[in-house]
């Protein structure tokens, strides 16, 4: 059963388990400018993801894989400037915190010191464990991100549905748990068995985030340019577009070409 949206001032990883606690689902989007977060925030998304798929959607590069940590803040910083109700959490790039737990507390210090981001997201589970405790120890919030875990793109080799056999599901189960355990406020979920993404859920207190994850979760996140239909080239099936901006801004741009030709731009009216 669907419950009415709380109008919360502010959203804070408080926020976000008390809405799990009282069915309220959690919208999350993606966003990487000050000009685009500022219409996300003023909309009304609970959560605004800079994630690492400004790899992707800004620099196109093929994978997540390239971006770097400073390359995260800049895109982080003029996000949380245009925002005044989102939780704004941060992707920690491929490479800041796999190998070395002291190096993911200085990769997240530098994030919330520099971008004034509200907390960070990783991917992985038991194996990086140690860097997960590093961060929260310094009092950072960490979001969980399990399943189909982009920068692990060249061990998977694939990016197809994660969890389908038992074992790899059994463990993203027990990741789960681990990370609950471990304190993280959150866990992102992608592109696994809605059913496995249903228990996962109702298996622990924290909010879990479905992409590609089916309904049984608690809430939802895309990547803005997406699900605005700009990337038209991305078709999975958990992807609904609600706008096809593509199509709309090629002809509108078009037209201004042609205006500008014609020396129909500016008009007497558009002239000091």
């Amino acid at each position: 059963m669907s419950v009415a949206k709380n109008d919360y001032k502010r959203i804070t990883v408080k926020t976000l388990v008390d809405m799990k606690s009282r069915g309220e689902k959690i919208s999350m989007l993606t966003a990487y400018d000050y000009t685009m977060a500022k219409i996300v925030d003023g909309a009304g998304v609970d959560v605004i993801l800079v994630g690492d798929s400004a790899s992707n959607v800004m620099a196109g590069h093929e994978t997540t894989l390239p971006i770097t940590l400073d390359q995260m803040i800049y895109h982080a910083a003029g996000v949380v400037r245009a925002i005044n109700r989102s939780l704004v959490v941060v992707d920690l790039p491929f490479g800041s915190y796999q190998s070395d737990p002291k190096e993911a507390l200085r990769s997240a210090i530098r994030i919330m010191k520099e971008s004034g981001g509200h907390a960070v997201k990783l991917e992985g589970g038991k194996e990086v464990k140690e860097s997960i405790k590093r961060i929260l120890n310094a009092g950072i919030p960490v979001m969980g991100h399990l399943g189909l875990t982009p920068q692990s793109i060249y061990k998977f080799g694939t990016y197809t549905v994660r969890a389908k056999e038992e074992e790899e599901a059994e463990k993203l189960k027990e990741d789960a748990i681990l990370l609950e355990k471990m304190g993280c406020f959150a866990i992102v979920l992608e592109k696994i068995p809605a059913k496995l993404a249903k228990e996962v859920a109702q298996s622990v207190s924290i909010p879990i985030i479905g992409i590609g994850a089916g309904n049984g979760v608690d809430g939802q996140v895309l990547v803005l340019h997406d699900m605005l239909g700009m990337t038209y080239e991305f078709q999975p099936r958990f992807l609904r577009r609600y706008m096809n901006l593509y199509e709309e801004m090629t002809t509108s741009i078009g037209q201004y070409v042609k205006d500008v030709k014609e020396v129909n731009f500016p008009s007497e009216e558009e002239q000091y």
